[in-house]
């Protein structure tokens, strides 16, 4: 029996998820902890997604702001948990990415561990993505390995859907490896249009979407992007997909489109980039199950289904998993396996040219 702590932050850039798992012979969640990221920290972090003055002095400045978050909200979950750092074996931290450029052979996340574990007292373990970009990779998704260990059926083909600020899925099929890929933008430009539009984070339920109509020009010329009539393996960031991306296309309509029928094609973008890239890749899927903050989306989560007529679309809640707490408990358990000697690259999934142990240990 073994105790891991999983720090997870992800493109959305609202806070850090923080999860406890304990793992015997598979991954229990114990505990959970959010932290949402103060605001100048955030505006840092998402000014170094794009080149600017100084960017090597501003990255560390910034790193060190998120591992003295990091490290205070391990400090608050062990408390709350009654637990001691010595009962950790290791911290697994994804970091926070800050370029994701693959085909340039780079994936940037910062995080500063050597500082983490100097702070904590726990061994970290982290820079999951480096060695799968090394070996020929993607570097992500990284967490349809443990969608695999937590979701495969043997008698059912399922997908298990993450939508962050990006959308990815699982493909589990009981007749062929693991695969898995990034779709597209999952709430990153429903997140950023509201915020110009509302000054709100995120649309709730999706009720600014569903209070638009879809502006079907719009929706098409999105969906024209290269990168959605491509296959597996790849990935993306907000290098491609942003909200200048977006201004670029409704400056090539030359016609004028409300803000809320804006929002409800982007809704419509991230459903449909899911559904389309998931019949094509595995037609008989049977079972979707969705985590991330999209999964709270009820009016996206309506979409998805209605797209999906054969398919039951569901929370990963609902097979005892909270969808809010996936990824950061898959950060953890990342942990668990390279310490154990396990490899958890999948080159069905990155392209990577063979497993790989991912990670790199920083000892308390």
């Amino acid at each position: 029996m073994s105790f891991y702590i999983g720090v997870m932050s992800g493109t959305s850039l609202d806070g850090l998820d923080i999860a406890l798992i304990e793992h015997t012979t598979r991954p229990l969640l114990v505990d959970t902890l959010y932290l949402p990221l103060p605001a100048d920290l955030r505006e840092a972090l998402l000014q170094l997604c794009s080149s600017g003055m100084d960017e090597l002095a501003r990255a560390a400045v910034a790193e060190q702001q998120w591992v003295k978050l990091a490290a205070q909200g391990v400090a608050m979950l062990l408390e709350q948990a009654k637990r001691a750092p010595s009962d950790i074996r290791a911290i697994g931290s994804h970091g926070q990415t800050v370029r994701h450029e693959p085909q340039r052979g780079f994936s940037i996340q910062i995080g500063n561990p050597a500082l983490l574990a100097e702070l904590t007292g726990i061994t970290v373990v982290a820079d999951f993505r480096r060695r799968d970009v090394a070996a020929g990779g993607q570097g992500a998704p990284l967490v349809p390995a443990f969608h695999e260990a937590l979701f495969s059926d043997h008698a059912t083909c399922r997908a298990v859907l993450n939508v962050g600020g990006f959308s990815n899925l699982t493909l589990l099929s009981p007749e062929r490896p693991v695969a898995g890929f990034d779709c597209g933008p999952g709430n990153v430009l429903l997140d950023g249009w509201i915020k110009r539009h509302r000054n709100q984070d995120y649309d709730d339920n999706g009720n600014w979407a569903a209070s638009g109509t879809v502006h079907a020009g719009l929706l098409q010329a999105l969906l024209g992007d290269p990168f959605f009539s491509t296959h597996g393996p790849k990935s993306t960031g907000r290098e491609l997909f942003n909200l200048p991306w977006l201004d670029d296309h409704l400056s090539a309509l030359q016609t004028e489109i409300s803000p809320a029928d804006v929002q409800a094609t982007l809704l419509e973008l991230t459903a449909r980039s899911v559904t389309e890239a998931l019949i094509l890749a595995q037609p008989e899927t049977r079972e979707l199950l969705v985590c991330g903050g999209g999964a709270r989306n009820g009016q996206l989560m309506k979409r998805l289904g209605e797209l999906l007529p054969g398919c039951s679309t569901t929370s990963t809640d609902e097979h005892g998993l909270p969808g809010d707490w996936i990824e950061a408990m898959a950060f953890a358990w990342l942990a668990h396996c390279l310490l154990e000697g396990i490899p958890t690259s999948r080159p069905s999934v990155t392209g990577a040219s063979g497993e790989r142990l991912l990670g790199a240990i920083y000892p308390a």
